[in-house]
């Protein structure tokens, strides 16, 4: 998308677009409701549409949105509500706005435009770490909800991030996905549905490349930016069909035009949209505790401290030789209801590393061992299984040091989520 212009017009997760050279253009200080009282939230936006929209950098005034809701093809538009990379100002974007654009039967697509790819050219950018992409991801979400909810767009409404095009690589897809991965958990712990906008060259093509990955926690909806001037929510290349397919896609199949309706002439993107509200938000539960989680992680003194590898969670982590006798190191949580959690963990591969290193999962039925090749797939979440839990604080998930393998053990951080 361009930088004066709004991108979409569409509203679910689109399908894949070509990078355009701009990017999506986005406002300047955070949106506030026009009054002290707290705005009423209106239904879920976009909720359920197939049509086109538009998008512009800055919200339209009342009279223009009044004379293109009258005679153009447009039924929905897209807002830059929050992120540090907006670059117009909002003076008409308020509480009062938005609920008079709904009340006219506009759709609304909330879009932050924040964080940006660590190895591309707009600022400002997440970290090139995963884990602490993850963290920022996290801290983007609550950004946005609460601007969105202070304009008084309701739970139930997807938030789209705006990742400009990128030059994707390895450790740059990782961040990115890391990066949204927080972004939609944390997203949904506060009642949104979350989607992404992206060229389709770069970040839909990553998050479609990880649809069935399970380091990485999928998208509700994709935003596909390819400008191929087709009004549909096709993807190419860039996105399998069968990925996002229950209308779950926007398009922007056009940028940087200039169209007049009803006498008033804006700068536009153009969009496609196909979505639905299936759903609300799933409230999922998820906590990730660090080997430096105050009061979440205990351990001996035969367990070590290191921040060798970069490929850690956090700032270090524990590792010990293997021993012929438990000395578990342990990962404590707080489990809010008895039921069933992924057990997903985090650590540094290295060929001196164990290639069998015991994890014991705290179970309803007693600990069960899991064994975990350290030597491989490290800097990612690796789930080791669904499991059943039981309420209440305690000991969760362990490491031990009795094991069968050779090479040093290590005890990292842990993720536990409900299913």
């Amino acid at each position: 998308m361009r930088n004066r212009v709004g991108w979409l017009a569409g509203l679910t997760v689109a399908a894949a677009l070509v990078a355009p050279a701009d990017s999506i253009a986005a406002a300047a200080p955070p949106p506030r409701a026009s009054t002290a009282m707290t705005p009423v939230a209106i239904g879920p936006q976009p909720g359920t549409f197939t049509g086109r929209g538009f998008d512009t950098c800055t919200a339209p005034s009342q009279a223009a949105m009044n004379a293109w809701r009258a005679s153009s093809p447009y039924g929905a538009i897209g807002i830059y509500i929050s992120g540090g990379s907006r670059s117009c100002a909002q003076p008409n974007l308020t509480a009062t706005w938005v609920a008079n654009q709904t009340s006219n039967g506009w759709r609304l697509l909330p879009i932050e435009l924040g964080y940006q790819a660590p190895c591309g050219t707009r600022t400002p950018k997440m970290s090139a770490d995963p884990s602490t992409a993850r963290s920022q991801g996290v801290s983007a979400a609550n950004s946005a909800a609460s601007a969105a909810q202070a304009l008084g767009i309701g739970s139930a409404s997807t938030i789209y991030n705006d990742i400009e095009q990128y030059p994707s690589s390895a450790s740059c897809r990782a961040a990115v996905l890391s990066f949204l991965s927080g972004w939609v958990e944390q997203l949904h712990v506060r009642g949104y549905l979350a989607g992404m906008y992206s060229s389709g060259s770069s970040g839909i093509k990553d998050v479609c490349d990880a649809y069935d990955n399970p380091s990485y926690t999928r998208l509700d909806q994709i935003w596909i930016a390819w400008w191929n001037g087709v009004a549909d929510t096709q993807a190419g290349s860039y996105c399998a069909d069968a990925h996002y397919a229950n209308q779950q896609r926007l398009h922007q199949y056009a940028g940087n035009v200039t169209e007049t309706w009803g006498g008033v002439t804006m700068n536009i993107d153009r969009n496609y949209l196909d979505v639905r509200l299936a759903q609300t938000p799933p409230q999922q539960w998820s906590t990730t505790i660090d080997n430096n989680t105050a009061g979440g992680f205990t351990a001996s003194t035969g367990w070590g401290t290191s921040a060798y590898s970069g490929q850690r969670f956090g700032t270090d982590y524990r590792f010990s030789s293997p021993v012929s006798s438990s000395d578990v190191a342990w990962f404590r949580s707080t489990i809010p209801a008895s039921g069933s959690y992924e057990i997903s963990v985090w650590y540094p591969a290295d060929a001196g590393y164990n290639d069998q290193t015991p994890y014991l999962v705290a179970t309803t039925t007693g600990n069960r061992p899991v064994s975990v090749n350290q030597r491989i797939n490290g800097g990612r979440w690796v789930s080791i299984g669904v499991f059943t839990l039981a309420a209440g604080t305690g000991n969760t998930v362990g490491v031990s040091r009795w094991t069968g393998g050779t090479g040093l053990v290590v005890a990292d951080a842990v993720r536990i989520t409900r299913v």
